[in-house]
């Protein structure tokens, strides 16, 4: 064979005829993942559901499968912008034609993840999120009777060097040249004396959202995030059947909401959910960290929702008093007292701060959603509710091939494979030492088998 080499200089063909392009390699995952959207027929109903925000004429866009798909991969292959998922589609062939794309056809661009985006607003993207709820629920995943409320912290596309007053719309560095006029007397400062003087000072060091906010993402929030830096801020919070481990509710709100101010409006989101999807599976317990603990959320919840609390008290160090307080209210806070410290509540609380975590793990840590690069309440809980449904396709993915994401399916696939060889060679070698070996770790469970009979 003679040595090949490589063209520097390739003139490009013309045109290639397309029987003459080879197929795309399969992806097991991929391929199992369609065949379990065309179940469900998920293409045929949201087409069906984005129909009236289309013409009838002109050039035809996306399908909107199509951009649920490409949001898909970049929750499976954590890619967190849209470019990224949009460079991956293109260079990978197995991926091309798992959003329906032949050889010599071009992928989307990012652009256009952006229009179709733009174009489709949440009541579609809510109805593609219960169309995968229902198949979980078809597929034996969800039970709805109990959920587990949990936020996190996800980081804006912005940056505190953009804030600028809301009354007259100056940025820091105008800020502080007014407070150093104002403390000195002094005009036109250099931006050292303006460093010096920001270090020095003692008061009005604080930046509140009442008087701040981004000049290119207003919606954002300044707030300390898990790793205790202080980060514009969007706060994503999930109600997961903590049974299945399913996402029943994934909503997104302002970074500076409490927790005691969001979790009906999410446990109202997941029984609606609830209700459009499987009508016969009621919400009945709720169950959240003594973040949530409040009053007036207890008192919602159990007399107003008619749900059964499962929230720990804080640690408080006034004595609490009843008296100017509604009886009905004392009723709901003792009565969630009395469940968290049974042995059922302790139990909850342990299955809730392991699966409600382990969502966030998934979608934010290992699924690209952790750091959003879209500006807007809205762009944001578009984008993070669909890696929702990423993961409960995962969760489905899981029951069916074992593998809730594509890169662990090829480690069982390596780990199958390695186990068939080593049973090849012990069948084809009997003598080797890895038969004997075999043979011997036979012999320690034959062993150990009659110690506890």
């Amino acid at each position: 064979m003679g040595l090949g080499k490589r063209k520097r200089d390739h003139q490009q063909s013309f045109w290639v005829a397309a029987d003459k392009l080879c197929n795309a390699p399969r992806n097991a995952f991929y391929d199992r993942l369609n065949q379990l959207l065309d179940e469900v027929k998920f293409d045929e109903q949201l087409e069906e559901a984005v129909e009236p925000y289309y013409e009838k004429s002109g050039r035809k866009g996306i399908a909107p499968g199509t951009y649920f798909r490409m949001i898909f991969i970049g929750y499976f292959e954590d890619i967190s912008s849209q470019r990224g998922i949009a460079w991956r589609c293109a260079d990978s062939r197995s991926l091309a034609k798992f959003l329906g794309f032949g050889p010599d056809e071009a992928t989307p661009e990012h652009s256009t993840l952006s229009l179709t985006r733009e174009r489709l607003p949440m009541e579609v993207h809510r109805f593609a999120f219960e169309l995968i709820l229902k198949a979980t629920a078809e597929n034996g995943l969800l039970k709805g009777k109990t959920l587990g409320v949990d936020a996190t912290d996800l980081e804006a596309n912005a940056s505190l060097k953009s804030i600028v007053r809301k009354d007259n719309g100056d940025d820091w560095q105008a800020y502080l040249r007014k407070l150093y006029v104002e403390d000195t007397g002094k005009d036109n400062p250099s931006d050292e004396e303006l460093r010096r003087f920001d270090k020095g000072r003692k008061s009005k060091k604080k930046v509140s959202n009442d008087e701040w906010e981004s000049a290119t993402d207003p919606e954002s929030r300044i707030g300390k995030m898990k790793d205790g830096r202080f980060h514009l801020k969007y706060k994503a919070e999930n109600a997961v059947d903590l049974e299945t481990q399913v996402i029943v509710s994934a909503e997104v709100y302002y970074g500076n909401q409490g927790d005691t101010h969001t979790i009906e409006d999410t446990v109202n989101s997941a029984k609606t959910h609830l209700r459009e999807t499987c009508p016969e599976k009621e919400v009945q317990e709720v169950v959240a960290d003594k973040g949530y603990h409040s009053e007036h959320v207890l008192d919602g919840l159990q007399n107003e929702c008619d749900l059964r609390t499962y929230i720990p008290e804080p640690d408080r160090k006034y004595q609490r008093t009843w008296t100017d307080k509604s009886p009905q209210r004392e009723a709901a806070y003792r009565r969630n007292r009395r469940r968290t410290k049974g042995n059922r509540g302790r139990r909850l609380q342990r299955h809730r701060s392991e699966r409600v975590e382990r969502t966030f793990a998934h979608l934010c840590d290992t699924g690209g959603s952790r750091r959003t690069w879209l500006r807007g309440l809205e762009k944001v809980q578009k984008r993070y509710m669909s890696a929702a449904m990423a993961y409960n396709l995962g969760q489905i993915m899981r029951k069916l091939v074992g593998a809730g994401k594509p890169r662990y399916a090829a480690v069982l696939a390596e780990r199958a494979f390695s186990r068939f060889c080593a049973a090849w060679e012990v069948m084809a070698c009997p003598g080797s030492i890895l038969a004997d070996s075999q043979r011997q770790q036979n012999q320690n469970w034959a062993f150990q088998a009659s110690l506890g009979a």
